[in-house]
């Protein structure tokens, strides 16, 4: 079994920045990709950035520009810079890994999600 924490959220003002973390634990032989989604209250989770094993990248067009996402496989952790904050940028922010465990099962985790706010 595999668990994600994030870290990071919290309240900042627009044209802020914020940065999340997402550690995952447990029997992990390879994370293949690692993603941030985000759900506003009544809305639908969407796809922020995703990174694969190998650092490419895809961002969502609304954050492009602003948001960088990065990975540290070394400790099976991914990150999400954001700057220039807006306040439409507020929601909570789900870390998402897939992979295959040591015992060659595929995995794939959802974190308990990080609440950010920006204020205008």
């Amino acid at each position: 079994q595999v668990h994600l924490v994030e870290s990071g959220g919290g309240l900042v003002q627009a044209g802020g920045s914020l940065r999340l973390s997402c550690a995952a634990s447990g029997s992990i032989f390879r994370i293949n990709a690692m993603e941030w989604s985000r759900q506003s209250p009544g809305k639908q989770r969407d796809l922020v950035a995703a990174i694969t094993s190998g650092g490419s990248t895809n961002y969502a067009d609304a954050v492009k520009g602003r948001f960088t996402i990065s990975r540290d496989n070394a400790k099976n952790t991914v990150y999400l810079q954001m700057n220039n904050l807006r306040p439409e940028d507020t929601a909570v922010y789900y870390c998402y890994a897939r992979g295959i465990t040591m015992q060659t099962t595929g995995f794939h985790s959802w974190g308990q999600g990080t609440q950010v706010t920006v204020s205008s």
